[in-house]
């Protein structure tokens, strides 16, 4: 029987982890029932470097139930990195791995279907929402327009796919072998080519807590995806000089002709317009291209990703 370990990353969720721990435990206890998991699967709680009572709280879930386990990382090193850390941990002891967010707002009823994928051949099962009516107009359209900009810049992703997903562990095992420090996990998974499907669901609001994920880091996170899977925009950036210069090369003629008509109205608005628009778009070249230079110094360092602190296990 596979063992399955349920990785759930978490920062500063106190107020949930009570109400997770109690649904999650019982899709394990519904699934080993059904003969579908080992008995000794587990719940692998990662803390993300919480700075309120998560860790505490996960130390007594593990003392008061056998199904939670508890990895603890020195600092705060972001949600991608946290669950990487759960995922290579969870390789180690299990046969299965399902991620899922602490807030519970993806639906833990088709963890079922998701072994079922696993046990009809699929190495990874994506669980994808069936649509995005709950959110905010905004978040909609730029969700959706951020997807079209990967589909775009050639990035293979799964429409509407976040990081709640099911893989094997010869799936982790080959995922640990892309060893970059600008990770995007909704990128990399396309990359690793064994089996997959998707199973959908409707997400659900948050019950407690607030969300982790600002404005801010969702832009971040969508550059970080961008320029971690593409030169496009660099690409972008040669055909924005070509045209350029070509623009440039037409005002010259046409300057010239209107000297030689003498059709030349003295100011300085025309040429102080155009330093201003070759300036704006020089400094934005710059600004990508020391994106990527960036991205390459913090590679070449080979800095470890994350540092495990605590792990708290029931295995012998």
């Amino acid at each position: 029987m596979d063992r399955l370990a349920i990785v759930v990353p978490c920062y500063n969720e106190e107020e949930m982890l009570p109400i997770t721990t109690k649904e999650l435990t019982e899709v394990l206890e519904n699934l080993i029932r059904k003969e579908k998991v080992a008995k000794d699967s587990y719940i692998l709680y990662v803390d993300d470097g919480s700075k309120d009572a998560t860790w505490e709280l996960i130390e007594k879930l593990h003392k008061e139930n056998d199904k939670v386990f508890g990895l603890k990382l020195a600092g705060n090193v972001g949600h991608q990195y946290a669950l990487t850390a759960g995922m290579i941990q969870a390789k180690e002891n299990s046969d299965i791995m399902i991620s899922i967010d602490a807030d519970l707002q993806d639906d833990t009823l088709v963890m079922e279907e998701m072994v079922d994928k696993y046990h009809e051949g699929c190495d990874i099962v994506y669980g994808v929402r069936n649509d995005r009516k709950k959110d905010s107009f905004f978040k909609r359209t730029t969700a959706q327009m951020f997807y079209k900009v990967m589909a775009a810049m050639g990035v293979k992703t799964v429409y509407n796919h976040a990081d709640y997903r099911l893989m094997s562990k010869r799936a982790i095992e080959h995922f640990s072998n892309y060893e970059e420090v600008n990770l995007y996990l909704r990128g990399i998974m396309p990359l690793i080519g064994y089996q997959t499907e998707s199973v959908f669901y409707e997400r659900k609001e948050r019950i407690a807590g607030e969300s982790k994920y600002p404005l801010k880091k969702m832009l971040a996170l969508a550059w970080n995806g961008i320029t971690s899977f593409s030169v496009k925009p660099i690409n972008f950036i040669a055909v924005l000089g070509i045209v350029i210069t070509f623009l440039c090369i037409l005002a010259a003629v046409y300057a010239f002709v209107s000297y030689s008509k003498g059709t030349v109205v003295p100011g300085w608005t025309s040429l102080i317009l155009s330093i201003w628009l070759l300036g704006g778009l020089q400094l934005f070249a710059i600004g990508i291209i020391g994106q990527y230079i960036g991205k390459i110094y913090m590679e070449v360092k080979h800095r470890p990703r994350y540092n495990v602190e605590t792990y708290l296990t029931h295995d012998k």
